[in-house]
């Protein structure tokens, strides 16, 4: 009898470890989508992904277009393969100079950069002022639907014929107060 009471025993301790376990993984998961399914959390995750895929956009423009015109310009000079030999046989390019075992300063990169952020910013700046231009449309379209009470300087519905705060009876025009006189009993 005591194997199966011991059986038993066993059993109850595994049903209590697995109900604690369970409610412990429900408490993490939980916690998990609390955290992952804030605004902050998602409008992060949206930013990069945009941000990859603007990047991608940015580097075609500036390697399929920009480049290209910029050589044109500089007499078909790619920008990419500006180089200085600092060490070794003088070479033409620089896979050359790096199959030669030449230490060279490949500053057509960083004027590669250096584009790449300009073009990034000016982008953005581009952008940024495009969609503060819409959200100042939309602010200019949105109604008055306040008015500022002449007598306690409250802000009042603008339909409101007698002031919440201070209880002064208002005109149509609410910049010109009303007399005693004015009013009927």
């Amino acid at each position: 009898m005591s194997k199966k009471i011991e059986k038993e025993e066993f059993k109850k301790v595994i049903e209590n470890k697995g109900k604690e376990t369970r409610k412990k993984t429900e408490k993490a998961i939980n916690e998990y989508k609390e955290f992952a399914l804030k605004g902050n959390v998602l409008d992060m995750a949206i930013g990069v992904v945009i941000g990859t895929a603007f990047t991608s956009i940015v580097n075609t423009l500036v390697s399929s277009i920009i480049t290209p015109l910029l050589g044109l310009l500089t007499n078909k000079v790619d920008l990419s393969s500006l180089f200085i030999t600092l060490h070794g046989p003088k070479t033409s390019t620089i896979a050359e100079a790096k199959a030669a075992g030449s230490l060279i300063l490949t500053y057509g990169e960083l004027l590669n950069a250096i584009l790449y952020f300009f073009i990034i910013s000016f982008t953005l700046f581009i952008v940024v002022k495009f969609i503060k231009k819409g959200k100042k449309k939309e602010k200019e379209v949105i109604e008055k639907t306040t008015k500022i009470c002449p007598y306690c300087y409250s802000e009042i519905p603008i339909k409101a014929t007698r002031c919440a705060h201070c209880t002064s009876i208002l005109n149509e025009n609410c910049n010109t107060k009303v007399k005693k006189t004015d009013i009927k009993n």
